[in-house]
């Protein structure tokens, strides 16, 4: 942090009223500094290598780059400051992809002010800040990864996928279409806990789905 006390901050929401809101709110209370503004996930990354803040609230939905993207460029990177979502949206869709991407922590803009700055140390000192709707949704995805057991045709498109077959090979010797072969994917990986297919492959080994 920039000192003992002081929490430095960068605002990224698409909406002035909304950036303006918080400066003043983290302005008149004592220990914070906000360091700047973006009004999109792009301008975000941009500045947070030059403000070095220790921590980014990110919008997730802005025209100018999405939040989640930025998490991600930013994690990436390197990026010194913890990053803590404040957003209207809880669901799925978006509340995971923010947190796989690097998100120290995820709120909703109706959070109380006295809430939002408890948050925002927490943040800073690297602690994990969720929301009650947010947690419990969390939850129930982590413990979904290698309890849910795969279907027979999940087995057969990782049995394909092992052997190296592309999807378009896959759809035609399984007789689904491409897209078919996709959404079959997308399942074996969350039941998997992995992101691509080469993980998905090793787990499996690993847990003696593929012999």
């Amino acid at each position: 942090m920039t000192d003992d006390a002081t929490v430095s901050l960068l605002i990224v929401d698409d909406h002035p009223v909304v950036r303006d809101g918080l400066r003043g709110m983290f302005e008149n209370a004592p220990g914070f500094r906000v360091l700047g503004e973006a009004s999109g996930g792009v301008e975000a990354v941009a500045l947070a290598s030059g403000l070095d803040p220790d921590v980014i609230l990110m919008d997730l939905r802005m025209p100018g780059g999405g939040g989640v993207e930025a998490i991600a460029t930013l994690t990436r990177s390197g990026a010194r400051a913890k990053i803590l979502v404040l957003t209207t949206y809880d669901t799925d869709s978006d509340t995971l992809p923010a947190i796989e991407a690097g998100a120290t922590g995820y709120l909703l803009k109706d959070a109380p002010r006295d809430e939002l700055f408890t948050a925002v140390r927490a943040a800073a000192e690297g602690r994990t800040v969720l929301s009650p709707a947010v947690a419990s949704r969390l939850v129930s995805a982590v413990r979904a990864p290698g309890n849910e057991p795969l279907s027979v045709r999940e087995r057969e498109v990782l049995a394909l996928v092992a052997k190296g077959t592309s999807n378009r090979e896959i759809a035609r010797v399984l007789f689904i279409s491409e897209a078919t072969v996709k959404t079959h994917l997308t399942h074996l990986y969350a039941k998997l806990g992995v992101k691509d297919r080469a993980a998905a492959v090793a787990v499996a080994y690993d847990r003696g789905i593929l012999g």
